[in-house]
């Protein structure tokens, strides 16, 4: 894996130079991504808050995520992620949001989404970039992973102003 302080470094001066403010909703990486930004000295500077909405309630309580949407698709699905990062995106100061929900584990796996699950939501302006990935190993691997891939999908956001489709298995 990547070193995760790193990535949040680069993403950082890259957020900074471009003049552009974060914020974060996390179910399944609990906060995760937001404590590797804010390990980074000065990160106040280009990072807004952060949500950990683990509970469909403060989905649809602090990211306005329609509960109608969480029962047709589940919490675990590319529409409520996109719902996440649009959410944030409104109730916040920031100009880019990065959401996540997923399935770590050890419990809460179906056949269509097994433990590893994890969907990504990335949201600036008037666009939406969401992806599904699969990680494997146990609940905290599935988690830095997942922490891990938000990054590099943010860093790559910021410094292309793309992403390429990366949507499959990631180890």
């Amino acid at each position: 894996m990547t070193d995760i302080f790193q990535l949040a470094t680069r993403l950082g001066n890259e957020l900074l130079r471009k003049k552009e403010m974060l914020v974060t909703a996390e179910s399944c990486t609990g906060g995760g991504i937001a404590q590797a930004i804010t390990d980074i000295p000065g990160s106040s500077q280009w990072f807004d808050c952060g949500w950990v909405t683990y509970s469909n309630l403060s989905k649809t309580g602090m990211l306005h995520v329609s509960e109608t949407l969480i029962r047709q698709y589940g919490a675990v699905s590319g529409e409520v992620v996109s719902a996440m990062a649009k959410g944030a995106l409104q109730a916040a100061n920031g100009s880019i949001a990065i959401a996540t929900t997923g399935i770590a584990g050890p419990d809460g796996a179906t056949p269509a989404k097994p433990v590893g699950t994890v969907w990504f939501g990335l949201a600036a302006n008037n666009w939406i970039h969401t992806e599904r990935q699969c990680f494997s190993g146990d609940r905290q691997t599935v988690r830095e992973k997942s922490v891990e891939h938000a990054l590099m999908l943010l860093l790559e956001f910021i410094e292309t102003g793309q992403i390429k489709n990366t949507s499959g298995t990631a180890d």
